[in-house]
């Protein structure tokens, strides 16, 4: 059962000042500091404190507090909060439910002398069964520098408060360390990436520390399955359509220079940065898929895939006489065997795919594949509920054109 409390006096044992050495007040051991503390949560065996509420202690008139921990027994950490005066500590991160909290208190006299007082107590079941999981993509493997982390939750977090408990909980860490932050989407999903790409050769780690946690009127923090991600070397192929070339760079060096075609008029291939999606291989193209006047069924091979709605790399023997010197396809970037076939040997999932000097539109941050790049920092920022964005989150409701693509 869920117990509600007022603020209780903790009387744990008789508090007694320390002396050493001389009768210097910090020359001894801390003394018991239980009766310079109370809290407003039980910490009677059995007696289960509500998660919902924050954990608050008090200095007595005798003493003030110096230093405050809480920690529950899977190892997560409560932050809080202490007054100026050393008189309150509380926390600013919610209790997780159905866990067991260790909580040590540091406090000094009116003399300066330190005390101590370590104690532990039980939060209860939620009052409710709705909860709210966490499933985080890719799947763990290795991945390119460009690779965005993402979030997809089980029901939708709207108000802005509980989204900030929400995304305080989602934990990227990265070695080599790189600034990022989480961007919501929609109401149902986030994207992690970091200010500049990955480092190369770096180890991502993901988890969640939502469980037990509550979110909102009736809504507490389920599982969530944490996933290890490394990234290889740098990998970036830019594209200039104007130019009809594609320049590939390994760690910020050119490695080759392949003529290219893109996309025609009416068929302009996107701007923008795209990250990899998938290594398909061999791909039939029609012209029915785009809905184009002009009729064609065509098998491709060594096709990369960068949009979900149908733009890939590909190998276009078809069209090696405008390659380097014209722009014929329906929007993919069309090149030789032999350079498709180094391409798709050198591309990978997560690698950096981008096209400048286009007639095209900028290829949107969301909703066709990953755009997330196609945001500068200070926008990707906005969409964060803990670093400066709207209550309810970005509006995404806008979309690029998508316009059709194919061979």
């Amino acid at each position: 059962m869920v117990v509600s409390c007022t603020l209780l006096v903790v009387s744990l044992g008789a508090g007694t000042a320390a002396c050493g050495s001389g009768g210097h007040p910090l020359a001894g051991k801390p003394y018991d500091a239980a009766d310079q503390i109370s809290f407003n949560t039980p910490m009677d065996e059995g007696v289960k404190a509500d998660p919902g509420k924050p954990l608050e202690v008090t200095a007595e008139d005798d003493g003030r507090i110096t230093d405050v921990t809480a920690v529950d027994a899977t190892g997560r950490y409560v932050a809080g909060e202490l007054s100026a005066d050393g008189g309150r500590w509380h926390s600013t991160s919610p209790l997780a439910a159905n866990a067991r909290y260790t909580v040590r208190v540091s406090t000094e006299d009116e003399d300066g002398a330190p005390g101590r007082k370590t104690l532990a107590f039980d939060t209860g079941r939620p009052l409710t069964k709705k909860r709210l999981d966490v499933t985080f993509g890719p799947e763990a493997g290795r991945y390119g520098v460009g690779q965005p982390v993402t979030a997809e939750l089980s029901t939708p977090v709207k108000d802005g408060a509980a989204r900030s408990v929400v995304e305080r909980a989602l934990k990227v860490d990265s070695l080599p360390a790189a600034e990022g932050a989480w961007h919501w989407v929609d109401d149902k999903k986030l994207h992690y990436r970091p200010k500049e790409y990955w480092p190369a050769n770096a180890t991502i780690r993901v988890r969640s520390n939502l469980e037990g946690i509550k979110i909102g009127d009736r809504l507490w923090g389920g599982k969530a399955k944490p996933i290890e991600l490394t990234t290889g070397d740098k990998i970036v192929a830019v594209t200039d359509a104007a130019a009809h070339q594609m320049t590939v760079y390994k760690n910020d060096k050119v490695i080759r220079k392949i003529p290219v075609t893109t996309g025609m008029p009416g068929y302009d291939t996107r701007n923008g940065v795209k990250v990899v999606l998938a290594k398909e291989g061999t791909v039939r193209m029609t012209s029915a898929s785009i809905g184009a006047a002009d009729f064609y069924d065509l098998t491709v091979h060594n096709s990369v895939r960068v949009t979900n709605s149908g733009e890939y790399v590909h190998a276009a023997p078809w069209s090696t006489g405008s390659q380097g010197y014209a722009n014929v396809s329906h929007g993919c970037t069309g090149m030789s065997d032999g350079n498709a076939q180094w391409f798709y040997d050198t591309i990978n999932e997560g690698d950096i795919v981008q096209v400048v000097n286009s007639g095209g539109d900028t290829m949107a941050p969301f909703g066709n594949g990953f755009g997330d790049w196609n945001l500068d920092w200070a926008k990707w920022r906005e969409g964060s509920a803990l670093a400066g964005g709207t209550k309810q989150g970005p509006d995404t409701t806008a979309r690029a054109r998508l316009a059709p693509e194919s061979a």
